[in-house]
């Protein structure tokens, strides 16, 4: 384009490039540090590439395959369940994918996305989530146009296998959870449980550093649990901010200074809580800024309930 810079021309792209990194990647962190790389290796090419989507395109997805295999060999050594770093909103937006766009956000999708081998990974996301043609996908991924068919093909079979269903009407799944996050706070079992599927699992990421790494599940139980959870956080001043995670409804939990302990995320079908996750591993949350002392806040709220 005549006039317009390679900085202008990164920075048109850059909220795509993030959301395809974040999407093969799981890792905020990782997707950006891929999305500079991509920034360093377009300003250093001698020519000026006919297409900057598409080089950039290719660049990012290159370096975000070649991170994720790397990373795979620490998520498989991982203590307890591994949960993508919590995004609280996508730069990149399109009205004509928007439905793509959020369900592929989901921690769900992601976690389904772990699956998939990393070359069939980028396929499904490039082709799937952001449309792209077997030909731009193909010179990204150094390979021919029938191999990344044939990727896809066996990416869709994955995916559709265990493909997360949500609430469809936006307004009935907030206006639930918002009732979920009232009976948290109030203690409310017979609350909690009415809004919570039979087989509902509270899981927990906290990297074996911080809470059980053991799910839990069933309605009775879950309930009884986060009904003593969250008024005693209540009482050492940290608070629950309720807000979209991942594009779906969800919480960040901040310590009585606003420092971030915990973010949770809501999985809702068919009028109940079906999944709740908690992301309470420091290491994955320190991109939404300071972040409480964990362990600290967990002994003065057990301090609190002794005292009860």
């Amino acid at each position: 384009m005549v006039g317009v810079t390679r900085v202008e021309e990164f920075q048109e792209l850059r909220p795509l490039l993030f959301a395809i990194s974040y999407r093969i990647l799981g890792s905020v962190s990782e997707a950006e540090d891929a999305v500079q790389e991509a920034w360093l290796r377009y300003e250093g090419s001698a020519t000026r590439p006919d297409s900057p989507k598409a080089f950039l395109s290719a660049t990012v997805t290159r370096i975000s395959i070649d991170v994720l295999r790397s990373a795979r060999v620490r998520r498989e050594a991982y203590v307890g369940p591994w949960f993508p770093e919590p995004l609280l909103s996508d730069p990149y937006q399109d009205p004509e994918r928007s439905a793509e766009l959020s369900d592929s956000l989901s921690m769900a999708a992601l976690i389904l996305l772990e699956r998939l081998s990393p070359l069939e990974r980028a396929v499904f996301v490039l082709r799937e989530v952001f449309a792209f043609s077997y030909r731009d996908i193909a010179a990204a991924v150094d390979r021919s146009e029938a191999a990344c068919r044939q990727l896809a093909v066996q990416a869709r079979r994955h995916m559709e296998a265990g493909r997360p269903r949500f609430e469809a009407d936006r307004r009935a799944r907030d206006q639930l959870a918002g009732r979920f996050f009232h009976a948290m706070r109030e203690g409310d079992v017979a609350g909690l449980q009415e809004l919570l599927a039979a087989d509902v699992q509270l899981v927990n990421d906290g990297a074996g550093k911080i809470g059980s790494t053991i799910p839990l599940f069933g309605d009775t139980k879950v309930a009884k649990v986060l009904a003593v959870m969250i008024p005693p956080f209540a009482q050492i001043g940290a608070a629950l901010e309720p807000t979209e995670v991942n594009g779906q409804p969800g919480a960040i939990i901040r310590d009585r200074d606003g420092r971030i302990f915990n973010v949770w995320t809501l999985d809702i079908q068919d009028g109940r809580i079906q999944t709740i996750r908690s992301i309470v591993n420091p290491d994955k949350l320190t991109h939404l800024g300071p972040i409480a002392d964990a362990l600290a806040v967990i002994d003065e709220k057990k301090q609190v309930r002794r005292n009860r």
